[in-house]
């Protein structure tokens, strides 16, 4: 019988150079964000005017700070996106708290404000987690990054 083995956390090292993989680094993604050059998914905008189209009230909630709302605003029009309800972003409050406590608490707000959440969207599972839930949820691809 062969002994087991413990897991080394360098062990995906060889293969996250072979592919390109790497560790999130926030201050490169402050840049990258300040740059406001982020392509619209086509299928995405595509999904978004459809649903504008239908008279419903689109909320988007980021994960992306206060801070950022100008640069962000600046890059969703510049690739189609307009006439949302609301801009919701990371408050200073908010930065400790996870992915899923952030946005069920700003999802929370949404219906406070007498909305009810129909459809909710996102690539990752943190969008799509935690309360209230919406009647109809769509997990969108994302092989490039998870967010616990």
């Amino acid at each position: 019988m062969k002994a087991q083995q413990k897991w080394d956390p360098r062990a995906n090292i060889g293969l996250r150079d072979q592919i390109g993989l790497e560790l999130f680094n926030g201050q490169e993604f402050d840049k990258w964000v300040s740059k406001a050059t982020a392509p619209a998914i086509e299928s995405s905008l595509k999904f978004y005017e459809e649903v504008l189209g239908l008279g419903f009230k689109v909320f988007l909630l980021t994960g992306r700070a206060e801070a950022q709302r100008s640069t962000t605003t600046d890059n969703l029009h510049a690739v189609g996106f307009r006439n949302w309800e609301k801009l919701i972003l990371r408050g200073l409050d908010d930065h400790e708290k996870t992915a899923t406590a952030y946005k069920s608490e700003k999802r929370s707000e949404i219906v406070g404000d007498g909305y009810r959440i129909v459809g909710n969207w996102g690539d990752q599972w943190s969008d799509l987690l935690g309360y209230p839930m919406s009647n109809r949820s769509f997990k969108l691809p994302n092989p490039m990054y998870f967010i616990a």
